[in-house]
């Protein structure tokens, strides 16, 4: 049944313990990484975990490329983070909470204290840098028909007599919060005049640069400080159930209103100029209501509008963009066979070269001499990386004291004959000829990738310290391994997915005689979570299940959900047009078959899979006499961020399957 096996990380046994929860909380977590004008020093934002006060804190480092010397620049409880260079090298802007509300404040290498230079009556949310170095471009949340940003900051300070919220029209919450009628405005500030903010959308009912379904900043600042590049989503009726996004240029001054460059009904996004100014490379969805569309690459002339695809031969989604200093390469990364590399890419040949594959690689900065970016793996942490070698050793010394398991990619023949990659991790303290109990961990999405990467809510790793075999399988539908194994899933949830799952994990026991088969468990958040509930009513193999965030019952998570547009693609249709597709591969039609142990997890804050299908999934288990268990997290979304909260949920996740594998 195994076609193919990939090459083997081997990583030796030792007598450290393996990792545990206190040693991801311990990891010091590197974002947002910004290579110096002169490619020298790359400033990057560092995340500490504070337990004492239940969160995370970020300050703002530093390290030399030449030396890989590191320097902390910020020290500052109320956190420090989006770091951008001036354009003279010498000082940095950034983002910080320090005097109370979100402003832009800069920090001379030279030495002394940061300084602030905004101060505005509302929350800076992001910040980009113009090269003129007498501009910034910001964002801020403003009413759109407030003619001034104290208008707005007086709507939210006047006290209301109710406190009913009422809507007209969707989307009136998202991911983890209520909408209040704002919109995401970008505005140009002037340094000479830091008090006082342009909108650059004014009279515009529009949210930038928020990419709604997976986004980041979304402002570029074109070479010659003239032009600002944003992306932009209209308020629309159909906004629950459009995916449509599109990139605007406007001039940095305000003296014309905004004009749109794209035309694709799917999402336009992630606009970065060439380094002359004259062209701009986006991604963008072809799909109109599709969030998971190819990321093809766009070359766009901003004078006449008009684009070239670039990738349209290459079967891989692009998630960022960088291009080469004279212009004539674009660099990227992308999924690929249960790894993201990263790639480059010839924009007169459009012809593409693998550059890094192993591992999660990402955040790419491109300068003089050097190609530098982000690098993790299943058994190490973010650092950042040059492809001449590592530059920071952030955690070398916590890394040190763990014992990490062997892992392995293995590939099998899953459903409709397809060759489907997963991985195999061995459990800590491994003894060749012992058996272990296996858990499967299914990953969300479910157009996504569960791969080589260090996670720190679904840590491989860390199930195996707890002497479990580990196993994950990338199934049908999941990204990196060409547009139509990711567009099968659709309409076909529970089909291919769920065999692929049941082939890949048989043919891991029939390969790795460790596995004891006899104590088998899985666990899954959000598509996963589904993935569980589906499994609960079609097989009695597992001896424990944990279902985290998932559906019971895909006919009432239509009405529950936010992003309307997700359902109605990946099910095709809508409930009252279309109600087989909804039907399908329900798990609620199929509870009457359930009888697996099952631990069941659930955010009041989760907007995405509403709370009351974990309720209806517990209350199922309880009525038919399954022991179940349900931990509920009113202050979590569709994740647990919080630091104390995240240690009850691993030792409550591993402590249910420990239980169970071996009764």
């Amino acid at each position: 049944m195994l076609a193919l096996t990939l090459a083997v990380a081997v990583i030796a046994s030792a007598p450290q313990p393996g990792l545990t929860v206190d040693d991801m909380l311990a990891f010091d977590r590197i974002s947002e990484p910004v290579l110096a004008p002169d490619a020298t020093r790359i400033a990057y934002t560092l995340r500490t975990t504070d337990l004492a006060a239940n969160r995370g804190r970020t300050d703002l480092w530093l390290v030399d490329v030449a030396t890989k010397a590191t320097r902390r620049l910020t020290s500052n409880p109320a956190g420090d983070f989006s770091p951008q260079w001036a354009p003279d090298g010498r000082s940095l802007y950034f983002l910080s909470s320090r005097s109370g509300s979100t402003q832009v404040w800069q920090l001379s290498l030279a030495g002394g204290e940061a300084t602030q230079v905004s101060d505005l009556p509302l929350d800076v949310n992001t910040l980009a840098v113009a090269a003129d170095g007498k501009h910034l471009v910001i964002s801020l949340d403003v009413y759109p028909d407030a003619k001034t940003l104290a208008e707005t900051a007086a709507r939210d300070a006047k006290p209301t007599e109710s406190s009913a919220q009422i809507y007209n029209a969707l989307l009136f919450r998202h991911w983890d919060t209520w909408e209040d009628g704002k919109r995401s405005h970008v505005f140009a500030l002037d340094l000479d005049h830091p008090s006082d903010a342009r909108d650059l959308m004014r009279g515009m009912d529009a949210d930038s640069p928020e990419h709604p379904f997976g986004g980041g900043e979304e402002i570029a600042v074109s070479p010659d400080a003239k032009t600002v590049a944003f992306v932009a989503r209209n308020a629309t009726r159909d906004a629950a159930w459009s995916t449509n996004l599109d990139v605007y240029l406007v001039p940095l001054d305000g003296s014309a209103p905004p004009v749109v460059v794209t035309t694709s009904l799917g999402a336009d996004h992630n606009p970065v100029w060439s380094p002359d100014g004259k062209r701009l490379a986006v991604l963008s969805q072809a799909t109109a209501g599709y969030e998971s569309d190819k990321e093809r690459i766009l070359i766009i002339d901003p004078s006449t509008k008009s684009s070239v695809a670039l990738t349209d031969a290459w079967d891989f989604s692009a998630s960022e963009l960088a291009w080469s200093l004279d212009g004539k390469r674009i660099y990227t990364s992308a999924d690929n066979l249960g790894q993201h590399s990263l790639f480059e890419l010839d924009v007169a040949s459009k012809k593409v070269k693998l550059l890094v594959k192993d591992g999660t690689n990402g955040s790419l900065m491109i300068g003089k001499g050097i190609i530098a970016y982000t690098h993790d793996s299943l058994t190490q942490p973010t650092e950042l990386f040059t492809t001449k070698g590592q530059l920071t050793h952030t955690n070398d010394a916590r890394l040190a004291k763990i014992g990490f398991s062997a892992y392995e990619q293995f590939t099998f023949k899953g459903a409709h004959g397809d060759t489907v990659y997963g991985f195999a991790v061995q459990p800590h303290g491994f003894v060749a000829g012992q058996k272990y109990p296996v858990a499967m961990i299914i990953h969300g999405g479910p157009q996504g990738s569960m791969g080589d990467h260090f996670h720190y809510r679904w840590n491989p790793m860390a199930v195996a310290a707890a002497g479990f075999a580990v196993v994950f399988i990338d199934f049908h539908g999941s990204t990196g391994y060409g547009q139509a194994f990711t567009d099968s899933i659709r309409g076909d949830w529970g089909g291919a997915p769920y065999d692929d799952l049941m082939i890949g994990l048989d043919a891991a026991l029939a390969k790795y005689p460790y596995m004891d088969k006899a104590r088998q468990v899985a666990l899954g958040a959000s598509f996963g979570g589904y993935m569980i509930n589906w499994i609960n009513g079609q097989t009695d193999r597992f001896k424990a299940l944990v279902c985290h965030d998932g559906n019971i019952d895909e006919r009432m998570a239509f009405y529950d959900t936010e992003e309307l547009w997700f359902p109605e693609r990946d099910h095709e249709g809508l409930p009252w047009t279309d109600p087989d597709h909804y039907n399908k591969h329900n798990p609620i039609d199929h509870v009457a078959n359930w009888k697996t142990p099952t631990l069941v997890i659930h955010g009041g804050l989760d907007y995405r899979v509403v709370d009351t299908q974990g309720m209806a999934t517990f209350t199922a288990l309880q009525r038919k006499g399954i022991p179940s268990r349900f931990i509920y997290f009113p202050d979590e979304n569709h994740w647990v961020l919080k630091p104390k909260n995240s240690v009850l949920w691993h030792h409550e996740v591993l402590g249910w399957l420990t239980e169970w594998a071996n009764k």
